[in-house]
């Protein structure tokens, strides 16, 4: 009698997070469907660094080597009080490899691209309605974009639909945290400027926060939480042509729990912070690369690995939130004595070795160690 076909483990969201944990599993022989919402991918971009750690974690394909290819090194930082750099910091000592600046569109082309030389390619407009399981298996209802619906069943299911996840919404896990309140500004925007394009720049302004990094071709990324934030850019830049803008709230949140038997959340489904640190898409990417370690386990028997996944990545998750939410609350520049305080101490702070070394280990998501077991 000939073999069972094996019914494919399930991963709900195409974002970095999903790619990349759908290509884990396939280069591990795992067979994969990955299910997607949107008929389309995304063309803008949230993410812009891939830090050393996901770098690390994509070598063995042939993903990092083309983000490194078609990116550029971040090689260092500069801080900004009007148009006077009041501190920088060299990055091209201080780290094992440099982060690569690169449009989140792009990273998850790439890693679209290295899933599909699997034969494995997203279903898109296909999304989560329902979820259930029990000690065998867990079943889903999909509805097509048509509306159509089908029950399916799958051995595991991997979250990766973002922070309003259906998924986490249907394990009935909660997400506490806290949100700031103004709301964060967005824009791709051409910039007539002096400033170092392989530095990303920080702006102290006098009523918020600023943030600039080069994208490609004299196109800048522009974020604050100030009233006008493209009327406080450092040394005397000037933006011209508004390539895309949105805006945003920033909330600080972790998922109740990590796994619920035979389904667990990564990335944005699990956790979400602000971009400062740049830790949001890299430590989605790290979720994916435990847990496809830990599915890989519980599907030849191992199912406990499910629940490890859980205790292996949920204090990682509250730790760098923690982190990231205690270094916005200082940065963001509200209320004013806080103010006072960021403008007067982080200069000097990051002059002094051992904080200048933890900020860079955030940065590079080199903080905690890559742990896939307990």
């Amino acid at each position: 009698m000939a073999a069972s076909t094996p019914v494919p483990l399930m991963i709900v969201g195409a974002g970095p997070t999903g790619l990349s944990a759908a290509l884990f599993l396939a280069r591990r022989g795992v067979p994969v469907r990955i299910i997607d919402a949107a008929m389309q991918p995304t063309t803008t971009s949230k993410a812009l660094l891939v830090n050393p750690r996901s770098l690390e974690m994509l070598k063995e394909s042939s993903v990092a080597a083309r983000i490194i290819a078609e990116g550029w090194a971040v090689k260092g930082m500069a801080m900004h009080r009007g148009n006077r750099e009041v501190a920088s910091v060299d990055l091209q000592h201080q780290m094992p490899q440099l982060p690569i600046g690169l449009a989140q569109a792009r990273t998850e082309a790439l890693l679209n691209d290295a899933l599909e030389a699997f034969g494995i390619h997203v279903e898109r407009g296909l999304s989560l309605q329902a979820l259930q399981q029990d000690a065998e298996q867990v079943t889903l209802t999909l509805q097509q974009a048509d509306g159509s619906t089908q029950m399916v069943q799958a051995p595991l299911v991997f979250g990766a639909d973002g922070a309003r996840s259906v998924v986490r919404h249907a394990l009935g896990v909660d997400f506490a945290g806290s949100a700031l309140p103004e709301p964060w500004l967005l824009w791709d925007v051409r910039l007539d400027t002096s400033l170092d394009p392989l530095r990303a720049h920080i702006g102290l302004q006098p009523d918020g926060f600023l943030f600039l990094m080069h994208l490609q071709a004299g196109i800048w990324r522009v974020i604050g939480n100030g009233a006008d934030p493209l009327a406080q850019l450092p040394c005397g830049s000037v933006p011209g042509e508004v390539m895309w803008q949105s805006q945003f709230h920033i909330a600080h949140r972790v998922a109740g729990k990590a796994s619920v038997g035979r389904v667990a959340l990564g990335g944005d489904a699990a956790h979400i912070h602000s971009p400062l640190g740049a830790r949001g898409m890299n430590l989605g990417i790290e979720d994916a690369y435990v847990f496809a370690d830990c599915a890989f386990d519980a599907l030849n028997g191992s199912l406990e690995r499910m629940q490890e996944y859980a205790e292996l990545r949920q204090p990682v998750h509250r730790e760098v939130v923690r982190n990231i939410a205690a270094l916005t609350r200082l940065m963001r520049g509200r209320p004013a004595p806080l103010c006072w305080l960021r403008n007067t101490l982080m200069p000097e702070l990051v002059k002094v070795a051992p904080l200048r070394h933890r900020l860079l280990q955030t940065m590079a998501g080199l903080d905690h160690p890559l742990r896939t077991r307990l």
